[in-house]
């Protein structure tokens, strides 16, 4: 195994999962009296869930996390905050939609992380196969319900006529 590779890996995802839970508690608190709070709030706790899987993950394999890339992904988010988005002193929808699909990308990259992992897994002992498919399967989880969640922000902002979209809407 390529060690030194290994690591650099880990750490770019470490620090990917630091912008996301950040993202994805900003999503939840901002949407807190909103139909889907729940599924906000349940998709945040399971992203701080799984970046402590990658901490857990990286320590088996004795890969140290590295600090300035965690301090990246923290201000990386704070930073993609000051995107403007046609309001100056109120969020607009697209706010809303800009942040979903941000989010979204973000677990797209988890789930490639986890099945890398497996790949790794089929040569490395000290990883869990059995909780590299888990997390693979929350993942995908957590995109379908951000994709449903994302089209219909999509359509508040763009077609307000339109109530609700689902994944399969045309």
């Amino acid at each position: 195994m390529h060690r030194d590779k290994l690591g650099i890996y880990l750490n770019d995802h470490l620090a990917g999962a630091t912008l996301g839970i950040g993202l994805a508690k900003r999503i939840a608190h901002q949407h807190r009296s909103s139909a889907r709070s729940t599924d906000l709030q349940r998709i945040s706790d399971e992203i701080a869930q799984d970046r402590q899987s990658l901490l857990d993950v990286m320590e088996a394999l004795g890969v140290p996390a590295r600090h300035y890339k965690i301090y990246g992904g923290w201000a990386a988010e704070r930073l993609r905050r000051l995107k403007p988005n046609g309001a100056l002193y109120r969020r607009s929808g697209l706010s809303t939609l800009i942040e979903l699909e941000t989010l979204r990308l973000g677990v797209e990259g988890k789930a490639l992380i986890w099945r890398t992992l497996l790949v790794v897994a089929a040569g490395e002992p000290r990883l869990d196969e059995s909780q590299l498919h888990y997390l693979l399967d929350r993942a995908r989880g957590q995109i379908d319900m951000l994709e449903t969640l994302r089209l219909t922000a999509a359509a508040a902002v763009f077609s307000p006529t339109v109530r609700s979209v689902t994944p399969d809407s045309p």
